[in-house]
């Protein structure tokens, strides 16, 4: 959900409120201001701002009780205090006292949107949904992001079609996303009428055949109906209507390689590559199933590089790590090292990447970079017990005797059940002391490594 909490130091309509040291009873602010307040209101008020901001909730709200008391019968002065009462009672997930306390400032303050954004949130977290889509409908009077809030509530109170409608006009007004997609393939999901559904967008196609999402979206049922032939035919048909789509040859590639019909299917990936209307993460599936075509078809790998080269200047190691993967799959190591390599220059906190990069360089007997890329892997995941494995592997092989018994020993205390690599810890540790010349130690840990036992 949308989360857009307003934190006040002092008040949230435009009233300032000054302490009795700048000034007893002194208030500035708009027309509509508090008027007079006592001094006991506003020491009892200031008092549970600070409780608030340390996180005493409770104290906070005796405090603001007593705030209460002294309000009095001011109407502007209660809607302050029971506002303030509604943040902790939700901070102590008491949400229907919460509730309670915002709507008293409702009723005399009307539909404020810091209020109205605070309640959506209780209603939000007691899962009273069908509550929260009238507020969310004010909401987005002020602010039309709300809309995607909107469609969630709709699709948990089950009420598909207003969900879908709000999610097509999304698409209309703002362009696709990737959040609007799953959200509408799950309620393709939920729905089960995909009959029905295909029946609507047909519809929909033929009132206005220029819409993409609408072909793309009856591309996704008939896939999921597995009638691919359809599928098939309603992206050539998105393609023939509208010439310039890119994304229409999101669909295609795979079609036409399925179809055996190779130019056509490299012509399209090319495309999707080359395209700005398509994201990253579908660029990167795309090149995931491209890898997989050319591992039953090696006779396309020059295509595979070609197709590489267009992310050049893309900012993300998985490019790399895929390439990496097949290389591997080849036994081409040397040249999967020089793509992670590249890779994790660009992606340094990429775990999978990383230990597939350092797995290789000890492999491959490159100690020194492994030694140095496990050094600055231990900074960004300091808990990983691969790492310091690896990174006391890489010592050992460089003599380091010391610093890899001391990561051999950090790295053993991060393990939970996992036998296989408690006793590569243990087998390393007895190389470390031979390499140091003490025997017994050595014995010991070589010991220890024979006795761990494999779990079921």
């Amino acid at each position: 959900m949308k989360m857009k909490y307003t934190y006040y130091f002092l008040f949230f309509f435009g009233i300032l409120l000054f302490p009795k040291q700048l000034g007893a009873q002194e208030i500035e602010g708009p027309t509509d201001d508090l008027g007079d307040v006592s001094d006991a209101f506003q020491e009892s008020f200031f008092e549970a701002l600070k409780q608030k901001g340390i996180e005493n909730y409770e104290l906070a709200l005796v405090a603001l009780e007593k705030a209460e008391r002294a309000a009095k019968e001011d109407a502007k002065a209660k809607a302050v205090v029971y506002f303030e009462m509604g943040k902790n009672q939700a901070f102590l997930k008491k949400y229907k006292e919460a509730e309670e306390s915002f709507k008293k400032v409702t009723a005399t303050e009307g539909d404020k949107v810091e209020v109205l954004e605070a309640l959506y949130d209780v209603y939000y977290q007691e899962r009273d949904y069908d509550a929260a889509i009238p507020l969310v409908i004010k909401l987005i009077a002020v602010d039309d992001d709300y809309k995607e809030d909107l469609a969630n509530l709709y699709s948990r109170t089950k009420q598909y079609d207003k969900a879908i409608e709000v999610l097509d006009d999304l698409d209309d007004s703002k362009g696709e996303s990737d959040y609007r997609d799953a959200l509408r393939k799950q309620i393709y999901r939920h729905t089960g009428n995909t009959a029905g559904q295909i029946t609507k967008l047909e519809s929909k196609i033929d009132t206005n055949p220029k819409k993409e999402q609408d072909y793309l979206n009856l591309i996704y049922l008939y896939s999921e109906e597995g009638n691919t032939q359809k599928a098939f035919e309603t992206a050539k048909e998105l393609l023939k209507n509208n010439p310039k789509s890119e994304l229409a040859h999101l669909a295609l590639y795979k079609f036409y390689l399925t179809e055996g019909d190779v130019e056509n299917g490299l012509a399209s990936m090319k495309k999707v590559m080359t395209s700005e209307s398509v994201d990253k993460p579908s660029k990167y599936k795309v090149l995931g199933d491209f890898i997989q075509f050319v591992n039953a078809n090696p006779q396309y790998e020059n295509e595979l590089t070609t197709i590489v080269t267009t992310f050049a200047n893309d900012d993300n190691g998985a490019v790399y790590e895929k390439l990496g993967d097949y290389y591997v799959t080849k036994g081409r190591k040397d040249e999967a090292l020089t793509l992670y390599e590249k890779g994790i220059a660009l992606d340094s906190d990429n775990y999978s990447l990383l230990k597939n990069t350092l797995l290789l360089q000890i492999d491959l007997k490159k100690f020194e970079s492994a030694l140095t890329l496990s050094n600055s892997a231990l900074e960004i995941f300091p808990a990983q017990p691969l790492i310091y494995l690896l990174n006391g592997v890489a010592n050992n092989k460089l003599q380091n005797t010391d610093a890899a018994i001391e990561s051999l020993e950090t790295g053993i205390d991060y393990l939970l059940d996992t036998p296989k690599m408690e006793r590569d810890f243990y087998e390393q540790l007895s190389v470390s002391y031979s390499l140091k010349g003490d025997t017994q130690k050595s014995n010991l840990y070589a010991k220890k490594a024979l006795e761990v036992k494999d779990t079921n």
